[in-house]
Parts: structure tokens; sequence; C-alpha cells
């Protein structure tokens, strides 16, 4: 049956009409995703338990970082599911139209968070993260093949310069919004910088939809499908296209932590750059606007004057990549090095690391990406770009596998989530909820506050190494109920000095452990010091098992917000005339208002805000989270470096698929010369 759509391109040298569409579409689309994306590290340490509805105490920096990695390898792992109704079933067109319209509901749910008060803000988040994992994963290989597919033998030379160029358009979204989406974070809240992302899925939908009578809608596969992918060729393909991949998941268990641990990074750094004072989230526009840079100069300079010396092909080019890949991350681990020291470096530091980062990412995913389209069997494009993007998934479970892994459990956390039931109940049927966890005692303290002890090391109740934790009546935690938090509390307020004293900044870890461990626990044992970032440090006692990071540690990680920069001067600030369009936001940023807003609202109610305690120290403007158990055994530089060495091992091991690897090469077949449309 006749098409009314052409399914085969024509034979001819020129560019093909559907490109425009798919650049256009493909720019609004990243401007969606990497809008949202950027900012949702600071989006669930920062804003999510302020909103209506929310539960429980702010989520911390490694549970914020696994969260990221994880939606991440969910985005890049369902392109297979994608790429499967695509090639078999719908065809790429169908398919990116259809998931396009579930991406912008999952953007809507995420613009809703917070506005309904009985609906926790924290499940429409990850409800709305997995709407976008569908859409925006099942779109990514189809859109990325659907390329291809508009070119022949004719126009095939034009097929390297196009994927530039659609990268070039990928960049240029993820340029604007990375610059934007955190100002609106900042300035009007989450509503506003998850709904203009959102506006922009719809735009680009309907870019996509205004294309459909200039593309090549290449039908699905069918059974021809199967019968390719479970062939020799098929098998063959994704076997050594699979060997590649897997070195290329290490790049990206890397460089996705340009969102997370570098945005956490960022924080500590001077980021007053270019004369203006830069929010975290916004400095990873760093890497689009060099990738603008970048690719015209290794098209047109960098890759010819090599190509004289050496001949590059696509596995030469992704082996470099990963190389120098090293170097960009050693740069980093470099900087948190200083950082640990407790100077607060400038940020051109990272932007150097990003300028080598973003050499590498030219390197090896454009390459990788051409590479896969043309070593793909033809009914098998959409799959083989799943499998390239499902590389992506695998390098962000690695990444988010190793910020679960060296999490020391959290005696605490069972005892936390009992609190907030025992909460919601107003105290009654406290009974029987304690029922249920025979290890902990409730015990009722003066003005609604209660306490929860929990059975020691011998696991029985009613011993010395019982730990008892303080509960606010809302539920949060608000520390221990014994001589274990005076004790840390004392330690805290000698670092602020320290803090003070010094210009506002916080001792290395070798000054800090000499101050901490000045003061003993009620075990007999002093307290340990380490610093966590420029303006994050962590006092702990080794608890009543008398053993360094176990899930017995009194852990107190205590934030510090500071109000001046070291030579005695106000903070530069987004509202003064070096901050970004200081002329189009409110006088006050929308975190500030919203603390305010629930301080008055506690106070009409009569009940505790969630604000931070000031301390004992003057000029010591600190908040305090208190865990049992729940460290980091791998943080600061060290976690840099952990990645840079296996960074560097995985380059080496790619050497011998360089030399071995025999590609061949698949692009559509062309119709005769005025047909097409069957």
């Amino acid at each position: 049956m006749a098409s009314k759509y052409r399914t085969a391109p024509s034979l001819s040298t020129k560019m093909p009409g559907g490109i425009p569409y798919i650049i256009g579409n493909e720019a609004a689309e990243r401007f969606s995703f990497y809008g949202m994306k950027s900012i949702l590290v600071i989006f669930m340490t920062g804003y999510l338990y302020l909103l209506p509805g929310a539960v429980g105490p702010q989520m911390s920096n490694a549970e914020a970082i696994a969260n990221y990695h994880l939606f991440t390898s969910a985005v890049y792992f369902t392109p297979i599911l994608g790429a499967l109704i695509a090639d078999i079933f719908l065809g790429k067109y169908l398919t990116i139209i259809s998931l396009s319209i579930v991406y912008c509901l999952g953007h809507g749910v995420l613009a809703l968070m917070g506005l309904g008060e009985g609906i926790n803000p924290a499940w429409m988040l990850f409800l709305g993260l997995g709407l976008i994992s569908l859409g925006s994963g099942g779109i990514k290989p189809c859109v990325s093949a659907h390329v291809g597919d508009q070119f022949g033998k004719g126009n095939a030379h034009m097929l390297s310069n196009v994927y530039n160029w659609f990268y070039f358009s990928i960049n240029v979204g993820a340029f604007l919004s990375t610059l934007m989406t955190p100002w609106f974070l900042e300035w009007y809240g989450p509503h506003y910088a998850f709904g203009i992302p959102g506006i922009l899925m719809v735009i680009a939908t309907f870019l996509f939809w205004c294309g459909r009578h200039k593309f090549i809608h290449v039908p699905p596969g069918g059974i021809k499908w199967f019968k390719e992918t479970f062939s020799w060729v098929g098998i063959s393909a994704i076997l050594k296209l699979g060997i590649i991949y897997i070195f290329v998941a290490v790049f990206w268990a890397l460089f996705d932590q340009t969102g997370s641990s570098w945005v956490l990074q960022a924080e500590d750094l001077n980021r007053n750059w270019l004369g203006l004072e830069w929010l975290p989230s916004q400095i990873q526009a760093v890497n689009p606007i060099m990738i603008l840079v970048y690719i015209p100069v290794f098209t047109l300079v960098v890759y010819p004057l090599l190509g004289r010396v050496v001949k590059l092909t696509p596995l030469r080019k992704i082996s470099a990549g990963l190389f120098i890949m090293v170097i960009g991350f050693a740069m980093v681990s470099m900087l948190q090095y200083w950082v640990d020291a407790g100077e607060r470096p400038s940020i051109g530091w990272q932007i150097a690391a990003y300028a080598i980062l973003t050499a590498s990412e030219v390197m090896v995913s454009i390459t990788c990406l051409e590479f896969s389209y043309t070593q793909a069997p033809r009914k098998m494009k959409s799959f083989i770009f799943a499998l390239f993007l499902v590389s992506v998934s695998l390098g962000n479970i690695f990444t988010a596998g190793v910020n679960k892994v060296i999490q020391v459990p959290s005696s605490a956390e069972p005892a936390k989530m009992l609190a907030a039931q025992i909460a919601e109940g107003d105290g009654h049927g406290s009974d029987v909820l304690l029922d249920a966890h025979p290890h902990v005692a409730y015990r009722e303290l003066p003005e609604q506050h209660f306490a929860l002890e929990l059975a020691g090391v011998d696991g029985v109740l009613g011993g010395q190494d019982d730990i008892r934790l303080g509960f606010a009546p809302d539920g949060t935690m608000t520390g221990f109920i014994g001589n274990e938090e005076q004790c840390i509390r004392d330690a805290i307020d000698g670092i602020g000095a320290y803090w003070v004293a010094n210009g506002q900044r916080l001792p290395d870890n070798a000054k800090g452990e000499e101050i901490a461990s000045s003061y003993k626990d009620p075990w007999g044992n002093p307290l340990r010091y380490t610093m966590v970032t420029g303006s994050q440090f962590q006092i702990t006692s080794d608890g009543p098992d008398s053993v360094w990071q176990s899930q017995f540690d009194i852990r107190a990680e205590v934030t510090v917000n500071a109000t001046e920069t070291s030579d005695g001067t106000e903070e530069a600030s987004t509202e003064g005339s070096s901050g970004w369009l200081s002329w189009a936001h409110p006088k006050e940023s929308w975190k500030d208002r919203r603390v305010k807003e629930l301080k008055l609202k506690a106070e009409a109610e009569e009940t505790p805000a969630f604000v931070p305690e000031s301390g004992n120290v003057d000029g010591f403007d600190r908040s305090i989270m208190w865990d049992v158990g729940g460290a980091t055994t791998l943080s600061g530089a060290a976690y840099f470096w952990f990645f840079t060495w296996v960074m560097l091992g995985t380059a080496i091991l790619f050497l011998p698929v360089v030399l071995f690897y025999k590609p061949k090469t698949y692009l559509q077949e062309e119709a005769d010369a005025g047909a097409g449309d069957e």
C-alpha cells in the first residue's frame, strides 16, 4: 500500500528538506531537557523540602547525586523501548510524536509540584521524572536515526557535517537553558523553572509535526527487523559496537557528573567571572558554548591538520577523547584538593577543566554518534542508536552505584520515618506503630517534642549504649538526648570560632581534626572532623561501638552560610549591578521569600518553623543535619581521583580495540529518480 509520505530518499546531492525541522525540534527539546536537568541537584537539596506538602528534612548531597544519576540512567535506558517501537511497529515519526506528548506531561507534573498541600511533592518529582525518562529516552534513538534516514548515497557526504550541526543545535538549546533555568529557579521558584522548559517541549513537538511532509518516513521493519537483527549481520554489528559502548560508558560516568558533583563543587568556588556572580548550576552553560566553538574548529581545523600526520579514523578519535577526559578530571581533582585545603579558588579553574572535558566530548560523543549510524544495518538504525544511549545509562548507573556504595548505612533513617508517622498522627497511635519496631522506645518531651530510643550495639533496649534521638512536633530530628549532642555542638562552635577568626574559611582536615579531637564523646573517644566542601563539614563521634565509620557513628553534617567574603566585604550578590538581569527579578530570592512565609505561618499556628540554628558564635550562621551512621567513605578530592584513575585504565584498555576493530558501513538505499513515494 502506498504511503502518503516519502519512504526513501531521492537521488539528490542537495540538503534534505526535513533537516531544518529536525534541528529546530532538537534545539527546543534540548532546551527543555537540559534546563530541567541543570537544576535537579540544587532543587532536590535546597528547594524540595520547602514546597507545600513536603515531608521530612532536606535531601543530602549524596542522595541527590545518586537520584540524579539514576534518573539520567533511566533516560538513557528507555531508548531501547523507543527503538523497538520505532523499528518494529510504528516507525520513527509516529514514535517521536506520541512519546513527545508523554514527555510534555512529565514537564507538566514537575511544574505543578507543591500546588496541592495534601500531595507530597517528592512523589510528583519522581512521577514527572519517570514520564520524562520514558518520553525523552524513547525519542532519543529515533531522532538521531531519523537524521540519517534523510540521506542517500548522493548526499551521504553531507552526513558528517549535518550530525555536527545536529549536535550544534543540541548545544544552542543547552546553553540558553542552563543560563536561564537556574535564574528562574533562584528568583521565581520551581513552578517557573520547570514550567518554561515544559513550554519549550510543546514547541519542539509542534515543530516536528510541521515537518511531517518534508521527512523521509522509513517504514518500520516488522518481521524483517527480527530477521536482520537475529541474522549474523545483526548479531555481529551488536557485538562489535557493544565492545566500544562498554568503554564509552565509563566516559559518560565521568562526563555526566558536570550536572551533579561539579555543580556542588562550584558552590565552594569564587564564582565571580566576567564581572558576574554565577549561580552554581549556570556554570554548566560553559560546556555547550564551548561545543558551539569546538565543532567548527575541530571540523575545519583540528581534524584536517591531524589528518596530515596520521590517518584519523573514528576509533582513533574516540581513543584520543578518552585520554583527554583523564586530563580534564585530573584538573578538577586538583581543584577539589585546594577546596579540601580550605581555599576558595576561582571558578576559572573549573572552566579550564570544562574546556578539556568538552574537547573530549567532541571526539567521543559526536564521533560515536556518527559511527553508530554507519555501522548499523539498515533496519536496525534506531536500535543501534538505543544501544549507544544505553552506554550513557550504564555509565550513570556506575556513578550512582559508587555513590550508594560509599554511604555507610544510617541507623537513624528508620527512626526518622517512624517519627514522621508519629507526627502525622499528632502522637496518637504511637503504641501501635512501636509494636512493629521492638528495638525502638518512645518518650514524650515538653512542648510536644518527643524522643525515640534506639537499641545500641548489643541490640537490647535499656543499656548504656542506647542512642536517644530528639524530634520536633513535626517529626524533624533536632538532635540527641544525651551528652553526645552537647560535646558535638561544642566542637561545632570551636570550628565556628575558627571560621570567624579566619575570614569565613573552614579549617582544612588537619587543622579541623586538631580542633575536634580536643573534645571527647561520652565513651571517651576524641571527636573527628571531615571537610566535605568549602561550606560543609562533619563532626563525628565513633559512637558506642568506638568504631570509625560504622552504622553507630554519631554524626552532625553542618552547612555554613557565608554573608561576607574573606576580605571582610560583602559577598557579591545577584541583586547588585554584577548580577544577572538585576532589573528583572524581585529584591529577594524565591527561597528567601518561602522561608519567611513558612516562618510566619509557623508563628501563626504556634508550631516550630523550618529555620537554621544560629548557634553560640556570632557571625557563624549554620544548619545541622543529625544522623547515626550515614557517613560517606569516599569524599572530597579522593572521590574525583577515583574516577580519574578509572578513566585512565579504561583509555589504556581501549587501545587494542582501536587496532583490531574492522568497520563495515551501511547506508539507506535510494529510490529511483522521481519515484520516492513507494
